[in-house]
């Protein structure tokens, strides 16, 4: 050992006389530097001694060789960690001097070197080993020890040639160890600098460790190092455990914020255990545990995910705290839901991770029972949230509060407490700021689609808490919800709606799920017809097949009262089928419902997923009801089945057909068609509810109708599996049915629907059965040709008579002929209606006799002079008999439909008649009849789609409703195209006076057509006003295309309130479809094309409507609808898009942003110029509509003021012209309020009883006072008039100004007193009296 130490002095000399330069470091080699960990490794106290005490022998002391090795740590990467060990081994060796050896600049080469040992070389940071010029190293002579002396002298960057392959971690565990051994001899309060990077050292060697080493093993020794030495470092010794304690928390809160790794879980382990121990023993380590979490939320991302993570991070901590420590964070977030965006969005979710993470939110395990547990003011400030200013954070309030309720709602304890808080309670007490019912209803129709979609989340979650107490306008706007533009909504909306009908069978819940969810069958999103059909499946279907086999109740349970009722009826058979059954099937036959219905079966039966049991149900239900009724000893012929029972079988039948009997298909045909109720049941809708014997019995004689209807198609459906001869009979015996002409139009079709799929069925070919069907067809055309001649026939010559019988005839025979004629009337009704059902079914039937006896009605009485010259009666037959006039239209129009030929000579007719016609109900069916012929003869009808629009200005609510339905059907199948006037007359039904039309009116604008033609509304807007207001000065709205009446008929003329209000509804719809770069787009054409116009007199201003026009354009300019803002992308919109987590989306809005900010810009510049022109152009012709140019251009100056303030800086002048015109409108419009005051008052007093007061107390009453001082004296309304003009004017120059002081009225009004000098004398007594009154206004504001 003693060569040893000579050499390593020897050394230690030759490198100590080296001078530091930045071109070379000296370096202690490796070899020196093993001899040294030699010796040192011995523990030899003598030895150690010994070096020491030989270091000054060779001018060397403890203090230089511990700088030597900081510069080794720092400049030799190669073997960092050995000069590390060496350096911990001096101190920890016996009898060194301890505090000479340490210092701080050497504890921290020291850190270095071990961040370092975790980095590649290329990888290290500059500020980790100090800057290096030097040069390449060159060859030296020389010899013996000054070859080896400045072999240890190299650039301090060059690490790369002798950086070290290998990682040895067991040289890293080793320094860990001497560290922790280190720490306990030497005590950092001293070195707080030494301390405080130690701890950081620490904090960053975990992430760097995750990088570096692959294997866990590994991994998990370094880290248990890390927490000895963090736990080293937490002792008093070292400092104030609170200051040390908040250094080391805020070393591992990066690792704790990252995403999950095994660095985090370390980091969220030491914190959560160790620290947690140590807290209980110190009173600093606990104080500064307990602030973390406030910490860590004043640090936590504002991304979605990371946000997450930090508030399970958060939440980790907050679970090993005393319970009172978790209540002063819990008052630490409710306040931050009263912060900043950021801090609100937190707030939320750790309110939503505290109630589910921690015990026993509401106390309902604590024996102190409290109204205001902190679960409960937590739950409050959720639903607070939910009505949040950004929409981020209502919609996660929304979805957290879902989450919670989803949650605690598993204890049955926790539901009264949810119940009460929120309000859903029935005799709790409603807190105020909860209405639950209120708040939901207001969020599902939100503006943010994330809003919406998180309320319909939670209304899913309460459902269980509801106890079937529902809010029926909830309901509503739940079912509304089904009809959002948004996929997702819709999805959240069919699953609340259906959770409800899953968890609630009452009438409401019910109804509104029949009328809002199977209609989605038609949804173009497939997955949501799936959903539907799964929907319809599970709750309709499988729920009455569900329905067990019912028994008739025997004879003593039979009610013995003599009176009874359908309802009581009714409620007997409900027992017998719990659970809705008859309420749903009731809904199902809903004329609204009943569409969807037959989609709905039509798709589950191709896919085979309809099952037999379904249609036994419905057997068994309808044989029920029978037997109930018969129990009670009732009539037959007026029974009938549970509503819409026959209707669903009739529709699952067809897929279904082995699973339902002959037999009871037989038995009830033979019921329904009775001869005793033929009579009485022919006609039933002319015949009502006849109730002459019924013993209290309501007979349904509609309801008895659509039975037979429904039974009718099961029988058609189920032909194939009849047997032959019965068939046959049954075929035999609907034809002669047919051929009497007294049945109600329903059953006529279905009697020839079920007529022609027997005779398909039952036919060997298909070319028999064609023949089949054209046989009786013919027979049924000839039967209706007899009748419908003999009709007019008998009609024309009555109408002879009628004109040569002077005096009246006798009242009996007047009588038996108008009863026959009423009976023919009847019959050739139904034979016309016979004769288009038949042409339906049967096409090509020869309908060449028929067509001009349908002429001859469809003509009569015409003025025409060539149509009178032909055979036919001559007085018109929509006045004598209007039934047979609409079914002639009919069923001519259903013959067109099946003869191309014909159509193309009879559709002007229909034109010309949907023009003329004065009965409503022909209207209508005219409009339907024209949507078909525009389906099937698309180029005949598109030369007269104008004049069908012109039904939308129908008197008829139903014709205008129909025809805006079809017409907007055809648009969106593209049989009629966008263009023209079609557009134009479409925005008149967004203010109709039918709430219904407007709410479609308003779906078609905001949903279908913003997706089918997004660019339609901003081309037509600028023809939209010109059209609206009648104004043809337009180049787009040429007249001779449109007729004056047409442009009268889809205008709203006028410059009063109500028709303003209603154009400008309209010009707003628009504006909302319209993209940013198109609002703009618009605001530049509107100040071209209107604003422009008018001032180089291309549009007239004297004329109304060109008032009209330019009125609107100004505020259309002045709304809030046409803004883009400026400095989009706040909170709300930065977290709702976050939430998506898109970040490129968030890009490219900042994109868009900066470009918006330059068109708005170089857009005012152009305008400003404009309104200057036209306000002087005004101003000279005294027109009214200066007013609403001033406020458009106050509007202008506070909503572009950044962008205004750009141009008035160059221009002071056009600056003081605008603030002085403002300032005078200001004062006008003022002073005009005023006046009105004064005059109102004035004529308050004058209709007013005297009052009985004495005289001296008159003058005292303050009322009076103010009436004689603005009686007495005029000019009080002209100076409350000026200053509130003059304050307007300069908060407005302020804003333009940002802040700036207002200038001086003498700067404004100087040029305009110049132009007087040169004046009379009397002028310039009037300039000086002016001037005087200058000074006097600028003394004032002095």
């Amino acid at each position: 050992m003693e060569e040893t130490i000579a050499r390593i002095l020897t050394e230690l000399e030759e490198i100590n006389q080296i001078p530091n330069t930045q071109n070379q470091t000296p370096l202690i080699s490796r070899s020196t530097l093993l001899d040294l960990h030699s010796l040192l490794s011995t523990n030899d106290p003598d030895l150690v001694s010994q070096l020491f005490d030989d270091l000054p022998s060779k001018s060397l002391s403890p203090s230089s060789l511990t700088n030597l090795l900081s510069f080794t740590m720092d400049s030799a990467p190669s073997y960092s960690i050995l000069a590390s060990k060496v350096y911990l081994s001096l101190l920890l060796s016996p009898n060194s001097p301890v505090f000479t050896l340490f210092t701080p600049i050497s504890f921290l080469s020291f850190l270095r070197s071990l961040r370092r040992s975790f980095k590649n070389c290329p990888l290290a940071q500059p500020e980790e080993s100090p800057p290096s010029h030097a040069p390449p190293n060159r060859k030296r002579k020389g010899g013996g020890r000054v070859r080896g002396a400045r072999g240890n002298v190299r650039g301090s960057g060059d690490c790369s040639e002798e950086a070290s392959d290998t990682f040895d971690m067991k040289q890293v565990f080793k320094v860990f160890e001497m560290l922790v051994s280190v720490l306990g001899l030497i005590h950092l309060d001293r070195f707080p600098d030494s301390l405080k990077s130690l701890v950081q050292t620490f904090g960053e060697i975990p992430l760097m460790a995750m990088e570096k080493l692959g294997n866990p093993s590994s991994f998990n020794r370094l880290m248990d190092l890390c927490s000895r030495v963090l736990s080293e470092v937490l002792r008093a010794e070292h400092g104030e455990l609170a200051n040390t304690a908040a250094e080391v928390l805020k070393a591992l809160s990066p690792l704790i914020l990252m995403v999950k790794s095994q660095a985090r879980s370390f980091a969220l382990g030491f914190v959560t255990k160790r620290m947690t121990e140590l807290g209980n023993e110190s009173d600093g380590v606990k104080k500064a545990v307990v602030n973390f979490p406030r910490y860590l939320a004043q640090k936590a991302p504002e991304k979605a995910e990371p946000r997450a993570l930090a508030v399970d991070s958060i939440m980790e901590v907050v679970k090993v705290m005393d319970f009172e420590d978790q209540i002063g964070y819990m008052d630490y977030v409710l306040k931050m839901t009263q912060g900043k965006a950021n801090l609100r969005l937190l707030g939320v979710d750790l309110i939503a991770m505290m109630l589910m993470s921690l015990r026993d939110p509401f106390g309902v395990d604590s024996d102190v029972k409290t109204r205001d547990y902190w679960g409960t003011k937590c739950l409050e400030a959720l639903i607070t949230k939910c009505s949040d200013l950004s929409a981020g954070i209502r919609a996660r309030a929304l979805s957290s509060l879902a989450q919670v309720v989803g949650f605690l709602s598993s204890d049955d304890r926790n539901k009264g407490i949810l119940k009460e808080v929120m309000g859903l309670s029935e005799g709790g007490e409603e807190r105020p700021q909860c209405g639950m019912n209120d708040l939901l209803k207001n969020r599902c129709m939100d503006d943010k689609a994330a809003v919406r979609k998180a309320a319909l989340l939670l209304v899913t979650k309460l459902i269980s808490l509801l106890d079937g107490c529902f809010d029926g306008i909830l309901l509503k706007t739940v079912g509304m919800a089904c009809s959002d533009p948004l996929v997702s909504i819709r999805k959240a909306a069919i699953s609340a709606l259906s959770e409800a009908f899953r968890t609630f069978s009452d009438e409401s819940v019910t109804t509104e799920w029949l009328h809002s969810v199977p209609r989605l069958i038609t949804d173009n999103e497939s997955s949501i017809q799936e959903e539907c059909e799964n929907l319809f499946l599970e709750l309709v279907l499988d729920r009455v097949s569900r329905a067990g086999p019912a028994c008739a109740p025997k004879k003593g349970s039979v009610s013995p009262e003599s009176y009874l009722t359908t309802k009581s009826l009714e409620g007997e058979l409900e027992l017998l089928f719990p659970g809705g059954i008859l309420i749903l099937l009731k809904g199902i036959c809903d004329g609204e419902v009943t569409p969807w219905v037959k989609k709905l079966c039509t798709s589950l039966g191709k896919k085979k997923r309809l099952k037999p049991k379904i249609a036994a149900a419905l057997q068994n239900i309808i044989k029920t009801s029978e037997s109930i009724w018969l129990s009670h000893s009732m009539p037959i012929e007026k029974w009938t089945a549970p509503a819409g029972a026959w209707f669903l079988l009739s529709e699952v039948s067809v897929y279904l057909s082995k699973a339902v009997e002959w037999e009871f298909l037989h038995h009830h045909w033979l019921l329904l068609d009775k001869p005793g109720s033929k009579g009485k049941l022919q006609s039933p809708l002319l015949q009502g509810n006849a109730n002459e014997d019924g013993e209290g019995v309501e007979s349904n004689s509609v309801a008895w109708a659509g039975d037979r209807v429904f039974l009718l198609q099961t029988i058609s459906n189920v032909s194939m599996e009849l047997p032959a001869e019965p068939a046959a009979d049954l075929a035999h015996n609907l034809l002669k049915r047919v051929e009497k002409f007294n049945m109600h139009s329903t059953e006529v079709n279905a009697h020839v629907k079920a007529l022609r799929t027997l005779c398909k069925v039952k036919s060997l070919n298909p070319e028999e059965a064609d023949q089949l069907v054209m046989r009786w067809g013919q027979q049924l055309l000839s039967k209706a040709h007899e009748i419908l001649e003999k009709y007019i026939s008998d009609d024309k010559e009555a109408n002879n008579n009628s004109s040569f019988f002077t005096p009246p005839r006798s009242g009996s025979r007047k009588g038996k002929q108008a009863a026959r004629a009423s009976r023919l009337l009847s019959k050739t009704v139904t034979a016309v209606y016979t004769v288009g059902s038949l042409v339906v079914v049967c096409p090509a039937a020869d309908v060449s006799s028929i067509v001009p006896l349908l002429y001859t009605v469809v003509t009569s009485g015409n003025s025409d002079p060539k149509l009178n010259k032909l055979p036919g009666p001559k007085v018109s037959l929509k006045q004598t008999a209007p039934s047979l006039y609409i079914q002639a239209w009919l069923t001519l129009g259903k013959i067109c439909l099946a003869d191309g030929k014909l159509a193309k000579s009879y559709i002007p007719l229909f034109v010309q008649e949907l023009e003329k016609s004065d009965c409503a109900a022909l209207r209508n069916n005219l409009v339907v009849m024209m949507a078909d012929f525009c389906v099937r003869y698309t180029a005949l009808v598109d030369c007269y789609i104008a004049k069908i629009t012109k039904c939308l200005r129908d008197p008829c609510e139903l014709v205008r409703r129909q025809t805006f339905i079809l017409l907007s059907r055809l648009l969106q199948r593209d049989y009629v195209k966008w263009r023209g006037v079609l557009f134009l007359r479409f925005l008149l039904c967004l203010v109709d006076d039918s709430e219904k039309i407007r709410q479609l009116a308003d779906f078609l604008f905001g949903n279908i057509l913003k997706t089918k033609a997004p660019l339609l509304a901003y081309n037509s807007f600028i023809e939209a006003i010109y059209v609206l207001n009648d104004c043809h000065a337009h180049n787009g709205h040429n007249d001779s295309k449109n007729s004056r009446t047409e442009s009268r008929l889809f205008s709203i003329r006028g410059n009063d309130e109500r028709s303003r209000t209603k154009r400008m509804r309209i010009y707003v719809c628009l504006l909302k479809q319209m993209a940013p770069e198109h609002l703009l787009a618009t605001f530049a054409k509107l100040c071209a094309e209107i604003l422009a116009a008018a001032s180089d007199g291309m549009l007239s201003i004297d004329d109304i409507t060109g008032q009209s026009v330019l009125q609107d354009a100004f505020q259309i300019l002045a709304c809030k609808e046409i803004r883009v803002s400026s400095h989009r992308g706040a909170a709300s919109d930065s977290a709702e898009v976050e939430e998506d987590g898109d970040s490129s989306a968030s890009a490219a809005a900042a994109k868009g942003r900066a470009i918006t900010q330059a068109v708005r810009k170089g857009l005012i510049q152009n305008t400003i110029p404009i309104f200057i022109e036209l306000k002087r152009l005004l101003e000279n012709n005294n027109s009214p509509l200066t007013g609403s140019l001033m406020e458009c251009l106050r509007v202008l100056l506070k909503d572009y003021k950044n962008e205004i303030d750009d141009m008035l800086v160059a221009d002071k002048q056009l600056q003081k012209e605008l603030i002085y015109d403002i300032q005078k409108y200001e004062s006008a419009k003022a002073r005009t309020t005023a006046a009105e005051a004064v005059a109102g008052m004035q004529n308050q007093g004058v209709y007013r009883s005297p009052p009985c007061v004495p005289k001296a107390a008159t003058g005292a009453h303050p009322e009076n006072k103010m009436n004689q001082k603005l009686s007495s004296d005029s000019k009080v309304a002209s100076a409350i008039a000026d200053a509130a003009a003059e304050a307007t004017a300069r908060s407005v120059l302020r804003e333009v100004n940002k802040g700036a002081m207002t200038p001086p009225l003498k700067a404004i009004n100087m040029p305009k007193l110049k132009s007087n000098q040169a004046g009379s004398s009397a002028k310039n007594d009037r300039s000086l009296d002016v001037l005087e009154s200058l000074r006097r206004r600028i003394d004032d504001e002095n």
